[in-house]
């Protein structure tokens, strides 16, 4: 390998290309086998389907269209690929541990660089629960597939941090541009969700060609069709509009309300006192339970949802297929079933929308409404509000319908459903177990750090407090055996009562006959900016930085009386130096 690396880079250095030339040569290689891993991954799916559900249905002379005793066999499908994941877990637990928010992860806070190993193992594991089953989706694990061919190069030539993520943004665009066979789709989803929306020119352009070559592979080797099937838009009427902005607030309240039921159910099971391989079979059963009365719910689910956007199934069938998605789907993924969030939250958008429109038809039947367009507009909607990356739904629905017609009502449903999404959700679905831990990938590497440490590790137990009766003259003489310039005033119970710094102090410092009449309760600030031991380094620094002092007083939370430590800037950004050297190193290592 070092070998082929020095003579790659002598070719280059001889050629003289230029980095920018050299990004793009690397873009349009990256493409290329994104493309492929998106074949070779829907290929491992569709075996895994054939060996376990084609071949069960077969075995067992059972049929998914009407009801037979047998049909109950159902429940056992997601259990076998939970039973197959096993030997994975087992030996490969790190590999498949943190989905794609640990991806999220390790893009934008720890320096974009992938192992190589995750490629066969999660893409296999993603593979088995997909094709077994599990309700989730396959474009997760391609973007990290794609994402991970990406790091690799950027390894083997080593690029710096900030290529090193565009080049995993490549990928990843590669991916889901392979997938939907929207390759303008891919390039939104990779610097919207997972460059977070931070990108220059040179890198979008490599975004821009990777997810194109991807495209272009994908359609030689599976056709130039997306996995989406839709009939043609149209729009029958302008007063729609009001129809599809009214959908957009229903979808951002469901969207809102999945992320809420999907935390509190992988905390219910994470919670359950039993083994975890136990968890991950029981979790298999109860999706397949699920299954057993709706068999749409397995899989990625978009051959049903293509028949949706075609206005076909009762009302009532996708109301009730909104509840099973989107417990089957939180089943699947907290019992410890790989796979992604973006097919869910297509297929929710899409029987959401489906039940909307079909509604609506019902009460205006004048109006000549199709319930299929409200699906097709309501997928994006909820995928849009569920992950709070409008653009990526925006242009994902118009490669997939390649009509004009549906920007404005897709515009107008995504944007409004984000927004009440994000009234009542801060994070997205992939973001809000990060914000429990502490994460926050907006904030970047420096404020994670600072948010992961709590001040009461880290401030001084030695606190040189002052007394509020001293006089100014004996606070005179008690300045000048200290290098300190803010002290904190306390009662006689040893309460916090104000805070007196030197500079307070220098206002009287020349008014002699001042010095034993006048005590430093009478200069000192009562209001005073203080910190709690729970709370983390990132607020405190920015209370600092606030007032520009130097030292906060640590106090309980109860009265803000009760002196526990003081911490300065310095131990800080101390503290802070450590973290980072002990995580670079960790990095190193990996």
């Amino acid at each position: 390998m070092l070998h082929l690396q020095k003579s790659l880079q002598f070719l280059l250095n001889s050629l003289r290309v230029s980095e920018n030339t050299f990004l793009i040569i690397l873009a349009v290689v990256i493409g290329l086998l994104g493309g492929l891993g998106n074949y070779l991954f829907r290929k491992a799916i569709e075996l895994v389907h054939w060996l376990v559900i084609e071949q069960g249905l077969e075995l067992f002379n059972i049929s998914l269209d009407y009801w037979t005793p047998q049909r109950l066999l159902v429940m056992f499908f997601p259990a076998i690929g939970a039973l197959l994941l096993i030997p994975l877990w087992m030996f490969f637990r790190k590999d498949l541990k943190g989905g794609f928010a640990a991806f999220l992860v390790k893009v934008n806070l720890k320096g974009a660089k992938l192992p190589m190993r995750p490629l066969f193992t999660k893409g296999l594991a993603s593979a088995i629960t997909l094709g077994a089953g599990g309700s989730a989706g396959q474009e997760g694990p391609i973007a990290v597939i794609g994402g991970t061919i990406g790091s690799q190069f950027g390894k083997l030539f080593k690029m710096s941090g900030d290529r090193l993520k565009v080049l995993v943004a490549c990928g990843a665009a590669a991916g889901v541009a392979a997938t939907f066979n929207a390759p303008i789709a891919g390039v939104f989803f990779a610097t919207e969700i997972v460059l977070l929306s931070s990108f220059e020119l040179a890198s979008f352009t490599s975004i821009v060609i990777a997810s194109s070559m991807s495209t272009v592979l994908s359609r030689a080797l599976l056709g130039d069709h997306s996995e989406l099937i839709a009939p043609p838009y149209f729009v029958a009427n302008f007063w729609e509009l009001g129809l599809y902005m009214l959908l957009g607030l229903v979808i951002g309240g469901l969207a809102a309300g999945f992320i809420d039921l999907h935390v509190r159910i992988k905390d219910r099971i994470g919670a359950i006192e039993l083994p975890f391989f136990a968890k991950l079979v029981i979790g298999g059963l109860a999706v397949g339970l699920i299954g057993v009365f709706f068999p749409q719910i397995f899989g990625n689910g978009y051959e049903f949802m293509s028949s949706v956007l075609y206005g076909h199934h009762a009302w009532y069938l996708l109301a009730a297929l909104v509840v099973a998605k989107m417990v089957a789907t939180s089943i699947t993924l907290g019992s410890g079933m790989p796979g992604g969030m973006f097919a869910p939250c297509l297929f929710l958008g899409a029987v959401a929308g489906g039940t909307f429109g079909k509604i609506v038809a019902a009460l205006i039947p004048a109006a000549g409404l199709s319930a299929g367009a409200y699906a097709l507009v309501g997928m994006g909607a909820f995928l849009a509000a569920a992950t709070h990356a409008p653009m990526t739904a925006i242009f994902l629905l118009f490669e997939i319908t390649d009509s004009y017609e549906v920007i404005i009502p897709i515009m107008l449903a995504c944007v409004i459903g984000t927004g009440i999404a994000r009234r009542f959700k801060k994070d997205s679905l992939e973001t809000v177990e990060l914000t429990r831990a502490g994460i926050d990938l907006d904030a970047g590497k420096e404020r994670n750090i600072m948010k992961s440490l709590a001040v009461g590790d880290v401030m001084s137990h030695r606190v040189e407090t002052v007394p509020e009766s001293m006089t100014l003259g004996e606070f005179a003489k008690f300045i000048e055996r200290t290098h300190h310039t803010n002290f904190p005033l306390v009662d006689s119970k040893g309460e916090l009562t104000g805070i007196i710094s030197v500079q307070d102090f220098m206002g009287v410092v020349f008014e002699k006959d001042l010095m034993d009449l006048v005590v430093v309760k009478e200069l000192a600030t009562t209001e005073v900016v203080t910190v709690h031991p729970e709370e983390d380094l990132d607020t405190a620094m920015r209370k600092i930085g606030y007032r520009n002092i130097e030292q906060l007083p640590v106090v309980d939370r109860e009265t803000h009386r009760k002196l526990y430590g003081i911490i300065s800037r310095r131990e800080m950004i101390t503290a802070y130096n450590r973290a980072l050297m002990s995580r670079t190193l960790e990095h190193d290592d990996d």
